[in-house]
């Protein structure tokens, strides 16, 4: 089976806001079970993923793209800096729509990933999963990602990392 090229845009925050917080809380029920820790219990959660993505979008052109099949946004990829180690990449989101899972294209997302941190000079990435996500825990021990354990502040989620 043969997969279709993808293409990375940035994210047009203007025309896709809605789209963004749909693709972000989805990635939390999958992660949890639940979009209840994404919308927060002030319910401004939305509200402030947005202007955390708008911000992270102008300290770093690229970093947050919109996943292209044809002429459909299929998904989204965040990317950063890792807060503790500015020479560590981190992917803040790997997102694809539920019918576009399980075919393929998550390599894709998981290259151009790598090809951005390079770009970067970020030789190694972490980014944190669920490891009730069981889907995405086999996703990324196959692209040799590493399951570094549970996050200190955050025992709920394990690190992954990657070098390149």
């Amino acid at each position: 089976m043969q997969t279709k090229k993808l293409d990375f845009q940035p994210i047009n925050l203007d025309k896709e806001q809605d789209l963004c917080i749909r693709f972000r809380a989805d990635a939390f029920v999958c992660s949890f079970g639940s979009a209840d820790q994404f919308y927060q219990e002030d319910g401004h959660g939305a509200k402030k993923y947005l202007q955390w993505l708008e911000r992270r979008m102008q300290e770093i052109p690229s970093s947050c793209v919109h996943v292209w099949q044809e002429d459909q946004i299929i998904g989204q990829i965040e990317m950063g800096r890792w807060n503790r180690d500015a020479s560590v990449g981190y992917v803040n989101l790997f997102y694809l729509i539920p019918t576009c899972r399980g075919q393929g294209l998550g390599k894709q997302l998981d290259r151009h990933a790598a090809q951005f941190f390079q770009s970067l000079s970020c030789y190694s990435a972490r980014l944190n999963v669920s490891p009730q996500n069981i889907t995405a825990v086999k996703f990324y021990l196959k692209q040799g990602w590493i399951d570094l354990g549970p996050r200190e502040d955050a025992p709920e989620v394990h690190y992954f990392g990657k070098n390149y």
